[in-house]
């Protein structure tokens, strides 16, 4: 049963007028008949309203996930292994969040479907070969599931199917806080914070058995792909992300966060070490919510039960709930402006005269810029696909308007091919933000390329960890290896212009000689 203020849902009547507003009515969902469970994000069995709904009163279930051509298939033109949309590490991620999502159906005595193809094409074609009576699947707020949705919608009511799409992604509706707002989204954290207010409870469902997956009639089922069946398996990668797919690891992950009861309470964005790798300074749940192995409303009352115990704790913007609200606003800011993720045609976005420099991204993005913590930055998120959120702020600034003033569109790419936890509305917003083109403007906030991650890590074990030809190179120099006298390069196997590059830019150089030509002329004039 759905608990008292849980979320509000969207019911389409087969007899109703195609609608994209929440309906809270799902009295009249049809009874005694299969249902199809169209899987996208929501990949988990806890708090999953579309599962709730589908299963209930079924005589019969189908858990159907769609493999993606449009994310899944390879590309051999790409930097990177991996496909034109997703690296190796997010679709490996994904497989693994599949795996543990059929297990656990398996364990219910259901399974996953899966099946491969055009998903809005799939789906109608099982719609019409399993004879369902209800289409349940979770509301996406992305421009491209939203096409893909009404598609799928119009054939399903006009062939007499209900169709559910709970909003679950999110803790809060982003049409409602619109419409709270006057039919615009907050463009500040605190008036979405304040339009917001508390998000419904996470459902408290929990399953014995799961109807049974009939007839399947000439649906071409199949299990979960490996990495080699997607037609991977000649991709070159020395090290994959750390990090393990799937609802089971999410929960998991979670519970070992939640026990440490001082670190939740005292949790501060944005502090916390973006050099801490073995150990990394933060939750590292965002791939879990990105996929929806982790229901966010699940871990905001999972960090409320530890506020009850820890009353003295930190508060929004900068705690732990702070960063899920966080989520939130750019989720809202997305759903409800145009072109959202462009310059050209968007109204929140500064028109600014980016540089097109097809070289400086390229040394960007291939980890040659000659300055070791943005290099050793950009290999982490080659190599795992996730890096801390610092020293995503430290390459993003560095790439915009921090020193090679490219545009933010170009980096965001970047970033969206290869996180793990790359999510539409959050990449784009955070580099719109970084970027200076909307939400922040405190264009002299610079993190600096040689003496931010010196704050945290000054020995550059960061460094040489993810950049080995630097690994014998003094802690003095390490940060600024262009510095070191040629015999400290020969002895530390490293000369710089060899093996490895000279800095891109050398404003660097420029501002300490005009400090230094200051501090000179100042000296003169004491004398």
């Amino acid at each position: 049963m759905l608990r008292k203020g849980a979320n509000p849902m969207i019911l389409f009547k087969p007899s109703s007028a195609m609608r994209l507003s929440p309906c809270a009515n799902t009295t009249s969902m049809s009874s005694g008949s299969g249902s199809l469970l169209w899987f996208r994000k929501g990949l988990r069995i806890h708090d999953n309203p579309a599962l709730e709904v589908a299963s209930r009163g079924a005589s019969h279930l189908y858990p159907v996930f769609v493999i993606d051509p449009h994310f899944m298939e390879p590309d051999p033109n790409s930097s990177a292994p991996g496909s034109s949309r997703a690296g190796l590490n997010r679709i490996k991620f994904l497989l693994e969040c599949l795996v543990d999502l059929d297990l656990n159906l398996k364990n219910l005595g259901s399974r996953l479907l899966i099946l491969k193809g055009d998903p809005a094409e799939v789906v109608i074609r099982c719609l019409k070969e399993l004879h369902v009576k209800k289409l349940c699947f979770e509301y996406d707020t992305e421009p491209y599931y939203q096409a893909l949705d009404v598609k799928v919608k119009n054939f399903a009511l006009a062939a007499g199917i209900e169709v559910f799409s709970p909003v679950s992604h999110t803790l809060f509706n982003p049409t409602d806080i619109i419409e709270k707002n006057g039919g615009k989204p907050p463009l500040s954290y605190q008036s979405f914070v304040k339009l917001a207010g508390e998000p419904p409870s996470s459902l408290s469902t929990v399953y014995s058995s799961l109807p049974p997956v009939g007839n399947l009639g000439s649906c071409d089922i199949s299990e979960v792909p490996t990495i080699r069946d997607l037609g991977y398996g000649d991709a070159e990668q020395d090290e994959f992300s750390p990090f393990k797919g799937g609802e089971s690891e999410a929960l998991k992950r979670l519970d070992e966060c939640m026990k440490d009861k001082k670190w939740v309470a005292n949790f501060e964005k944005p502090k916390g070490n973006p050099s801490a790798f073995l150990k990394p300074a933060t939750t590292v749940l965002s791939p879990y919510l990105k996929f929806g192995c982790l229901s966010p409303r699940y871990f905001y009352q999972s960090i409320q039960d530890v506020y009850k115990s820890m009353p003295k704790h930190t508060l929004p913007p900068v705690s732990l709930i702070g960063q899920l609200l966080w989520r939130e606003f750019f989720y809202t800011a997305a759903f409800g402006t145009p072109n959202f993720d462009r310059m050209k045609g968007n109204r929140i976005c500064k028109q600014i005269p980016w540089k097109d420099d097809d070289k400086l991204l390229e040394a960007w993005r291939e980890a040659r810029t000659g300055f070791p913590w943005i290099d050793a930055i950009m290999v982490q998120l080659r190599k795992w696909g996730w890096m801390h959120h610092l020293a995503r702020h430290s390459v993003a600034c560095f790439l915009t308007r921090g020193d090679l003033f490219v545009h933010w569109e170009k980096g965001r790419d970047v970033f969206e091919r290869l996180l793990i936890d790359s999510d539409w509305a959050i990449n784009n917003g955070n580099w719109m933000w970084l970027s200076c083109s909307s939400f922040f403007y405190q264009y002299n906030r610079i993190y600096s390329p040689t003496t931010f991650g010196k704050k945290y890590d000054p020995n550059g074990d960061y460094i040489r960890h993810f950049l080995p030809v630097l690994k014998d190179m003094p802690r003095e120099y390490i940060y600024e290896p262009w510095t070191a006298p040629k015999s400290i390069q020969t002895k530390a196997n490293c000369i710089i212009g060899k093996d490895y590059p000279m800095p891109v830019v050398f404003q660097w150089f420029l501002m300490i000689l005009r400090v230094k030509s200051a501090e000179g002329k100042w000296a003169r004039h004491m004398h």
